[in-house]
């Protein structure tokens, strides 16, 4: 099971601010050697203050999202009150959990603004770890140590961008599952923004 999840490709990181969250993701979808697809988007709305990074199996994720996106509304209709994200992260952790005989193959980053900027790391298994920065995919070696290189929480959110995109596109020099583009998206206080940055 874990030899599936090293070969399935992408790159997705993860960076929380003192006020935003910002996630990056590469467009290529590939099947083993195979590039299935040139522009897909590994970074998913939940809610107008949330969003999913994805990596592992397409359907698997896409699944996931379409479940919790159902699952916050029926919150939100029955307490009257909007979900944190820490409550979407555990709500989606035990959806993964619970399916841990026939488990989603995922990785999974969930970034957004409640009362604060968070950013959670849930794995396939349905660990669930709140992180300041973080990466997922076969490229995440690499990204990881751009990240860790540059990060600092105090950043303002154009050098969180500007850090983020390049950890994904160290991935895509040496990751050859990671590339095509890259897709930004930034979370804060009343704000959803999305930004695409081609391809060199």
């Amino acid at each position: 099971m874990q030899r599936g999840l090293l070969e399935t490709g992408t790159t997705t990181v993860g960076l929380k601010l003192r006020e935003y969250v910002v996630l990056a993701a590469d467009r290529r979808a590939t099947a083993g050697y195979y590039i299935a697809h040139k522009k897909t988007r590994k970074i998913v709305k939940i809610t107008d203050y949330m969003a999913m990074t994805t990596s592992g199996l397409v359907a698997d994720a896409q699944v996931l999202a379409e479940i919790l996106r159902e699952e916050l509304r029926y919150y939100e209709l029955t307490t009257k009150r909007k979900p944190s994200v820490a409550a979407a992260a555990n709500m989606l952790a035990a959806i993964i959990f619970s399916a841990r005989m026939y488990p989603y193959i995922v990785q999974l980053l969930l970034g957004g603004y409640d009362t604060a900027p968070r950013l959670f790391n849930i794995d396939w298994l349905g660990t669930v770890t709140e992180e300041k920065y973080t990466a997922t995919g076969s490229g995440s070696p690499i990204a990881i140590g751009v990240i860790e290189s540059g990060y600092r929480e105090d950043m303002k959110v154009d050098e969180a961008v500007e850090l983020a995109v390049k950890a994904v596109r160290a991935a895509m020099e040496r990751d050859v599952a990671t590339g095509n583009g890259i897709d930004v998206v930034i979370i804060g206080k009343g704000t959803f923004i999305t930004r695409e940055y081609p391809p060199r």
